[in-house]
C-alpha cells in the first residue's frame, strides 16, 4: 500500500445495509487505543466496545478508517515500529510495538516520566500518520501513550477528537477510586496518588512482555505454555527442597442442620427459607470494604477547591493531562459529569460537548423490546404469583460494586426476600461471592455474558440493578437496561444521574450503602414504586441511536477539520526510527 492511497476493504465493498448514512465527504480518520479492536468488549470492556463499534460504523459511511494500539505489543527485536495486524469491518488496524509506555494505566503507574513526554514514541505515532495520509485524529485512550502526543498532533496539522471514557487524563488509576475501593474526594496534590496502586515494576512487566510475546510468536501459544508450565513445576518444586510437607489442617465443613429430615419441612412459616450448601470462607476469600458516598456525593465532588493544586510530580501529571486535553480540538465525553469534571479542573469550556452513546446492540434490545407483544404491559405488581426478579451485570472488579449487592441481599426480611429472584452475570473470579450467597435460594449466578446471551436475557428480568462506588461515565449496562425497557435500581454517583428519571424509568440510592440498597429493593416490592412498562421506560428514557450517534461523531470530525483549516500538516520526519517505521509499518507480524 503507498502513502496516501486507500485500498477499499471487501467489507466496504458491500452493500450499505438499509437506511444507513453515506459521507458527503469520505475522511481518513486515524484511532488512538490500547485495546486490540475487533476483541470488542472481551479487551478494554466498554471503553473498547464503543470505540470498535464507532469505528466499523464510520467505515460503512465510507470513511477510511485506521486504528492504532499501543502498549500492548512488545518484541526483542529492537526500536520503537508500527506493523500492520489486520483488517476488520473495514477497519485497518496496527500495532505499536515496543511501546515505552505501558497499557493499561495499571501497569504503566507511576512511570511518570515517560508517561508525561516521550518524543520518540510521538514520533514514531506522527510517522504512522503520515503514512497513512490521516486528515483527523480520534483518541479514545491514551492509556499506553505519552500525554504530549495531543500537542504534536496539533503541532503537525492534525484535527484531534477526544473521547474520555474514564478519568485517566486526571487520574493515574482511572477511576478516581483511592486503592480501588473509595472515591478519590480530595488527591492532595498529588501526594495521595503515591501508593495507591501497587502494580509490578514497569521495567519487569516490560522484559516479561518482550520476552514471552516474542516466544510466542516464534514457537507458537501452546509450546509456550506448555515449556512454561513444566519451567514453574520445577521452580515450585525447588524451593521446597529440604523442607518438611506439614499436613494442612482444615475444618470439617458445616453440615446441613436437616441433612435427616428428607421430605419434611416441618412449620414453613417459622423457617427463615435458607439453605446449608457445606461452603464455608477460607483465608483465601477476602471480602473488600467499599467506600460509601453521600448521595450528593457528586456535587461535593464538583464543589471542591483542590482539583488544581499540584504538590507533587503526581499533581504535575494531573495538570498535564488536563494540558494534553486543552491541545485538542473537540472532547467529547458521554457524560456531562465527566465534562463538569474535566472543566472544574482546567479545561477550556469552549472545546467540551456531551455526546451520547450509540451502540449496534443498544438499537438491536430496542427494537426487540418494542416488537414485543408485551411492550405496553407492566412486568410485575405485587399481585403477581411470581417473583421480582432482578439483574446485575457486570464484573466482579470492585468498582461495579457487586460486594454492594452481595451485601444488600442479607438484609432484607424473608418476606421481602422470597418474593425476590437475583440473576447475577459477573465475569471474573465469582466463588467467594458464590459461596456468601449459597444460603439464598433466591440467588442465581450465571457467570459473565456476552452480546447474544444479553439479547436473550430480556425476558428473563424485570428490573436492574447498577450498585457501582466509581464515577461512572455512561455506562453501557445502564443504556442496555434503559434500552432493553427495564427499571433500574442504581448508585446515585457519576453519569447514571444524567438517564435516572426518579420513579419514572429508574430509583437512585447512596453509592456503598447496602441498607439503602435493600431499602429500595422492598419498596419495589411492596408495589410503593410500580414498576412501569418497557414502553413507559422509553418514554421517560432519553436514548441515542447507533446510526444517529455515528452521524453525530462524524460531523465533529468536520467541525474539528474546519477549526484547523489553514494550519498545514508537517510530514517531515526527524530521526532514523521514523525512517525505519516508514520500512516496516506494512511488514508481516
Amino acid at each position: 500500500m503507498k502513502p496516501g492511497v486507500h485500498h477499499e476493504t471487501v467489507d466496504q465493498r458491500h452493500e450499505r445495509p438499509l437506511n444507513w448514512p453515506v459521507a458527503e465527504r469520505p475522511l481518513r480518520i486515524a484511532m488512538l487505543g490500547w485495546a486490540r479492536l475487533s476483541f470488542q468488549a472481551r479487551e478494554g470492556s466498554g471503553y473498547n466496545l464503543s470505540a470498535s463499534e464507532l469505528a466499523a460504523g464510520l467505515a460503512q459511511m465510507g470513511h477510511h478508517v485506521f486504528y492504532l494500539r499501543s502498549g500492548m505489543d512488545y518484541s526483542l527485536r529492537p526500536g520503537t515500529y508500527v506493523k500492520r495486524f489486520e483488517s476488520w469491518r473495514g477497519v485497518e488496524c496496527f500495532d505499536l510495538f515496543n511501546a515505552p509506555n505501558l497499557s493499561p494505566a495499571a501497569a504503566n503507574f507511576g512511570r511518570l516520566a515517560t508517561e508525561l513526554a516521550c518524543p520518540v514514541q510521538s514520533r514514531v505515532v506522527l510517522a504512522w500518520l503520515a503514512q497513512i495520509d490521516a486528515e483527523v485524529v480520534h483518541v479514545h485512550s491514551l492509556e499506553g501513550y505519552p500525554l504530549d502526543l495531543i500537542g504534536a498532533m496539533r503541532q503537525a496539522g492534525y484535527a484531534v477528537v477526544v473521547t474520555p471514557h474514564n478519568y485517566w487524563y486526571a487520574c493515574p488509576q482511572v477511576d478516581l477510586l483511592h486503592k480501588e475501593r473509595e472515591v478519590c474526594m480530595d488527591f492532595d496534590g498529588g501526594r495521595r496518588c503515591a501508593g495507591c496502586l501497587s502494580p509490578e515494576a514497569g521495567d519487569r512487566v516490560l522484559a516479561r512482555r518482550k520476552r514471552e510475546q516474542t516466544m510466542v510468536r516464534l514457537f507458537g501459544l501452546a509450546p509456550y505454555q506448555s515449556a512454561r508450565q513444566v519451567w514453574l513445576f520445577f521452580k515450585k518444586h525447588a524451593t521446597r527442597s529440604g523442607r518438611a510437607k506439614r499436613p494442612i489442617k482444615r475444618d470439617p465443613p458445616p453440615l446441613d442442620p436437616e441433612i435427616g429430615m428428607g421430605f419434611d419441612v416441618g412449620d414453613p412459616a417459622a423457617h427463615a427459607g435458607t439453605i446449608e450448601h457445606n461452603l464455608r470462607l477460607d483465608e483465601n476469600d477476602k471480602i473488600v470494604s467499599l467506600g460509601r458516598s453521600p448521595l450528593d456525593q457528586n456535587e461535593r465532588f464538583l464543589a471542591g477547591e483542590h482539583h488544581l493544586v499540584v504538590l507533587n510530580e503526581f499533581g504535575e501529571r494531573r495538570s498535564a493531562g488536563i494540558d494534553a486535553l486543552n491541545q485538542a480540538n473537540i472532547v467529547i465525553p458521554p457524560s456531562r459529569f465527566v465534562l463538569n469534571t474535566f472543566l472544574r479542573m482546567g479545561m477550556r469550556p469552549e472545546i467540551g460537548r456531551h455526546v451520547r452513546l450509540g451502540q449496534v446492540h443498544f438499537d438491536q434490545l430496542h427494537r426487540l423490546v418494542k416488537r414485543s407483544p408485551f411492550y405496553r404491559v407492566r412486568p410485575w405488581s405485587p399481585e403477581s404469583e411470581r417473583p421480582l426478579r432482578f439483574a446485575f451485570h457486570g464484573t466482579v472488579r470492585n468498582n461495579k460494586g457487586l460486594e454492594i449487592l452481595a451485601s444488600a441481599i442479607p438484609l432484607l426480611s424473608k418476606q421481602v426476600r422470597q418474593r425476590c429472584h437475583f440473576q447475577i452475570r459477573a465475569s471474573g473470579w465469582d466463588w467467594t461471592f458464590r459461596k456468601r450467597l449459597s444460603h439464598y435460594p433466591e440467588v442465581q449466578f450465571c457467570g459473565g455474558y456476552d452480546m447474544l446471551q444479553l439479547l436473550a436475557s430480556v425476558g428473563e428480568y424485570d428490573v436492574g440493578i447498577l450498585p457501582h462506588v466509581w464515577f461512572e461515565n455512561s455506562p453501557l449496562v445502564l443504556l442496555e437496561h434503559l434500552h432493553a425497557g427495564k427499571f433500574v435500581v442504581a448508585s446515585r454517583l457519576g453519569g447514571p444521574p444524567e438517564w435516572i428519571n426518579e420513579g419514572k424509568n429508574g430509583m437512585l440510592f447512596p453509592a456503598g450503602d447496602p441498607e439503602a440498597l435493600a431499602a429500595c429493593i422492598t419498596r419495589l416490592v411492596g408495589g410503593e414504586v410500580a414498576v412501569p412498562s418497557p414502553e413507559e421506560i422509553h418514554r421517560a428514557s432519553v436514548l441515542r441511536s447507533y446510526p444517529d450517534h455515528v452521524r453525530e461523531v462524524s460531523g465533529i470530525y468536520a467541525e474539528a477539520l474546519g477549526a484547523s483549516a489553514g494550519q498545514p500538516k508537517s510530514n517531515s520526519t526527524d530521526g532514523n526510527s521514523d525512517a525505519g517505521l516508514h520500512r516496516n509499518a506494512y511488514g508481516a507480524v
